[in-house]
């Protein structure tokens, strides 16, 4: 019953997103169809990774009645992301009484799909970004990690990988808003990166053209072998089991400078992941 219900919310997913694009194709924009569309879409991405990748969601904090910096760590992926769903999914679980703004690449605007996403919340990672959504009393979603949490190896897929970025604590000391962080495990079996590749983005000048300093070459279906593809498009994923799991909120101690709250966060965040992933199997959980 429960592969009949999934298979039927795909199919009306499907239905809705074709529905969108026949009426912009035809001449007919319309933003309350496509918004629709949209909202189909994350809700089948949310029950996909529940039903086909056997989410499991714990949630160690239950009101948030005031606004908060969710800090999450990336699986594998640009534009598809497991995490990003699975942190979704948690977010829906926690019953939130507020719009989450979603701190996004800058990449999804270079590849002219920013303003299609911001209808879904996200935002361009940036200061003023938070602090606007701050401003309209919204939650934010960073993933400080970016693409090097995003684009690492197979062998490295249970470390939470932010490259000394720390200026999502110094917003929230700022903002005054206590940082909730969001862990997931599990996406990085989805599929097998080799290497994230980046010698070669640097030998590429992507880090300077697109501000990304990884390229990673995977193996997934149905690409293959592939470099800095899967995950900028659509690819299978193995079904590997995912476990997300929300923390308590962090605050910043009386005279605790941002670096040293950024890097208590970041340690906070693996010691939840060594844990998750102690007795883990691949795929199986």
């Amino acid at each position: 019953m429960a592969d009949e219900a999934g298979a039927s919310e795909l199919h009306q997913l499907a239905d809705t997103l074709i529905a969108a694009i026949e009426k912009r194709l035809g001449g007919i924009p319309d933003a309350e169809d496509l918004e629709a569309a949209l909202g189909a879409f994350r809700h089948g991405a949310v029950q996909f990774v529940r039903r086909y990748h056997r989410l499991q969601i714990d949630l160690e904090v239950t009101s948030l009645p005031k606004p908060v910096l969710f800090v999450a760590n990336h699986g594998f992926g640009g534009i598809f992301d497991l995490n990003v769903m699975a942190a979704t999914a948690a977010l829906e679980d926690l019953k939130l009484d507020r719009p989450v703004t979603f701190l996004t690449h800058q990449l999804a605007w270079t590849l002219g799909v920013g303003p299609i996403i911001e209808l879904l919340g996200a935002r361009p990672a940036s200061e003023e970004s938070a602090t606007e959504a701050f401003a309209n009393g919204h939650h934010v979603m960073v993933f400080p990690g970016g693409d090097l949490d995003a684009g690492k190896s197979f062998a490295h897929r249970n470390e939470i990988v932010f490259g000394g970025r720390r200026g999502f604590a110094r917003l929230a000391i700022e903002q005054k808003v206590p940082i909730v962080p969001i862990v997931t495990a599990g996406a990085g079996e989805s599929v097998l990166v080799l290497t994230d590749g980046k010698p070669l983005a640097k030998a590429l000048r992507l880090d300077k053209l697109l501000r990304i300093k990884t390229l990673p070459i995977s193996v997934s279906l149905p690409w293959g072998v592939s470099v800095g593809f899967a995950g900028v498009a659509p690819y299978l994923p193995l079904p590997s089991k995912l476990h997300t799991t929300v923390l308590p909120a962090m605050k910043a101690r009386r005279g605790e400078e941002s670096t040293a709250f950024a890097d208590r966060v970041q340690a906070t965040m693996q010691n939840a992941m060594t844990a998750m992933t102690a007795d883990r199997r691949p795929l199986l959980g």
